[in-house]
């Protein structure tokens, strides 16, 4: 069977790995530090689901199952050995074993109609079939753990952008201080600046709970429920290009789940023709040695015996086979379908991410950026109040938090589309070029 090469591409934003860069903003802004400790990469995680992942063993053994089925399927029957003793323990001249016969036969089954080699092909593709299904689960794996290694990418970036706001939120509240000591501004300002950084170190300890929640996810697909890496490597940054959909329609082939269904018809048919055989009675032959005790002779026997199939010519499994060949018929056009229609969706959400993430980039960040520099510059300068400071950094965190939600979603959506192309989706990983020439944060 022409097997679906390992998609050890999936997400191809994570395949470009690079040193963990911290969340990049506008000079003057926020300062992320590299992450701690032991890291992974997505190729390690991929290699580590493929070779651990407890539903890949249960798929893997299902397929030997059924390849020990066709093995057994191929085998000849065996022969019969009868050993008959007849004419003893009568009466009169039957007494004992004076006038006894003893028959000793051999017997052996042969199948008429190509029996052997239709069951024997029909349990091949059966068996061909688990690799089908091997596949297929394979590649839900390996798309599970893009998206969870996205979460992770995420999740750190979420905790170094919190401990960015803890910090900023403590410098505030020093200099929120000196002022109230200077008399420049009520003590009230200092109240509501330790309640924000309070606020802050709150949302802190969420995302560091929430970032060891997701480091879990990653690695229960390899079946460990303690991680052990301290961060995930990736270009978290990096989106890539979309090509259009009428390019991907056309890649649906490579798609396993419509893949299989050519040779799911194969099978079916292949059950057809093995019923079919069944019509065919097989031939029974046997032979063997006499042995007549009254007149000390020796003779051979022979014989062969063939059913009279008057009544049960396997009518209703012939039906039911072809029952089930239109059946799948039907199933694979539903299928068809189904996956079509999840392309559509899963399609519309990579675009609209993709605009997302530009919008957010060029125009929403730089703006609350601006924002924010020219609030804080006047604070310092009695032009703004503590109100106007604490808006300003709320809309421009609330910003980058945007930013990293709408780069995790597209990611999660381009490893959606390349399971459903069974393929990368963009070979070489070629990166979306920014619109103005300018570089991505």
């Amino acid at each position: 069977m022409k097997r679906l090469f390992i998609l050890m591409r999936i997400g191809v934003f994570l395949l470009v790995l690079t040193p963990h860069s911290g969340f990049a903003v506008p000079e003057g802004s926020i300062e992320i530090t590299k992450d701690p400790g032991e890291p992974i990469t997505l190729q390690k995680a991929l290699s580590l689901a493929l070779t651990k992942n407890p539903a890949l063993d249960v798929f893997s053994l299902e397929q030997r199952v059924r390849e020990a089925r066709a093995l057994q399927s191929g085998l000849l029957p065996n022969p019969e050995l009868e050993i008959m003793v007849e004419d003893i323990a009568g009466s009169g001249n039957f007494n004992g074993f004076s006038g006894s016969q003893t028959t000793i036969q051999l017997s052996q089954l042969v199948e008429l109609g190509g029996k052997r080699s239709a069951r024997l092909r029909a349990n091949d593709l059966f068996g061909e079939l688990a690799g089908w299904d091997y596949e297929t689960k394979r590649m839900d794996v390996l798309t599970e753990v893009a998206k969870a290694y996205s979460d992770v990418l995420k999740a750190q970036q979420l905790v170094l952008l919190s401990k960015s706001l803890t910090d900023l939120g403590d410098q505030f509240l020093k200099a929120v201080t000196e002022r109230v000591e200077s008399g420049k501004v009520a003590a009230l300002e200092k109240t509501k600046a330790e309640v924000f950084l309070s606020t802050v170190r709150i949302q802190l300890e969420k995302e560091k709970r929430d970032l060891i929640i997701a480091r879990r996810n990653l690695s229960i697909l390899w079946g460990s429920t303690r991680p052990q890496f301290e961060s995930a490597l990736g270009d978290f940054f990096a989106i890539s290009r979309v090509p259009s959909l009428e390019h991907l329609m056309d890649r649906l082939a490579g798609n396993p789940d419509l893949a299989r269904w050519a040779m799911e018809l194969e099978q079916k048919q292949s059950v057809v023709d093995k019923e079919l055989s069944k019509r065919i009675p097989d031939l029974k032959i046997l032979g063997g040695f006499r042995r007549i005790e009254q007149t000390d002779d020796n003779a051979l026997v022979f014989g062969f015996s063939i059913p009279l199939q008057f009544f049960n010519r396997n009518q209703g499994s012939v039906k039911e086979a072809r029952h089930n060949l239109a059946k799948a018929n039907a199933q694979k056009r539903a299928a068809e379908i189904k996956v079509t229609k999840k392309l559509l969706e899963t399609y519309n959400t990579v675009d609209f991410t993709q605009s997302q993430v530009i919008t957010i980039k060029k125009t929403i960040l730089p703006g609350a950026k601006k924002a924010f520099d020219g609030v804080n510059e006047g604070y310092r300068f009695g032009k703004f109040g503590y109100l106007d400071v604490l808006d300003s950094q709320k809309i421009f965190f609330k910003a980058q938090g945007q930013y990293l939600e709408a780069l995790a979603d597209h990611h999660k959506a381009v490893a959606d589309v390349e399971r459903l192309i069974g393929e990368p989706l963009a070979p070489g990983n070629q990166p979306l070029e920014n619109p103005e020439g300018e570089e991505g944060p």
